[in-house]
């Protein structure tokens, strides 16, 4: 089931991104630290009610957070639509035992009704440059690579930005 977060649960998804983030850093990919995603995200997220988890039982296994907001680092991005009726797609994570389960794509298919249903134009998110099994994951759902941007905290590479119309 696919539902918003609540702030109790937040320990329970800093552990699922941490566990994601070791699994990430095992495989070379150095996306995510002790920086991002950060307890203090995920509060926010949780006050603007932007935050869902998928859970099987009493167990979060995923976990993505959909948002009206556009962070600064996007705007210089070329994107295809206008900025004013958006969604993006942040903090997106699967437990490493759940992957490949295809627990991202309900995620995502849930983002994308959602933004359909409330009349958004598009979905925007961000991956790591190096992280090429993010990239054919949203290349997939038709997502079109545009722009680079950096989170300095994060990693000295780019991160590419991608939208989908809607």
């Amino acid at each position: 089931m696919i539902r918003p977060a609540k702030l109790a649960e937040i320990p329970q998804i800093l552990g699922l991104t941490k566990a994601c983030a070791q699994h990430m850093k095992a495989n070379g990919i150095f996306q995510w630290n002790e920086h991002y995603p950060s307890k203090e995200a995920f509060k926010n997220d949780v006050a603007r009610k932007e935050l869902y988890v998928l859970e099987e039982g009493s167990l979060i296994l995923a976990c993505i957070t959909i948002s009206t907001m556009m962070d600064q680092e996007y705007a210089p991005v070329q994107w295809l639509t206008p900025n004013n009726s958006n969604l993006y797609i942040h903090r997106l994570a699967v437990h490493p035992e759940q992957q490949g389960k295809g627990k991202a794509r309900r995620l995502m298919d849930f983002a994308e009704q959602k933004a359909r249903d409330e009349g958004y134009v598009s979905i925007r998110l961000d991956t790591f440059s190096k992280n090429k099994r993010n990239q054919r994951f949203y290349k997939a759902r038709g997502y079109q690579r545009l722009g680079i941007i950096y989170f300095p905290k994060q990693s000295s590479d780019p991160f590419y930005c991608y939208e989908l119309v809607l």
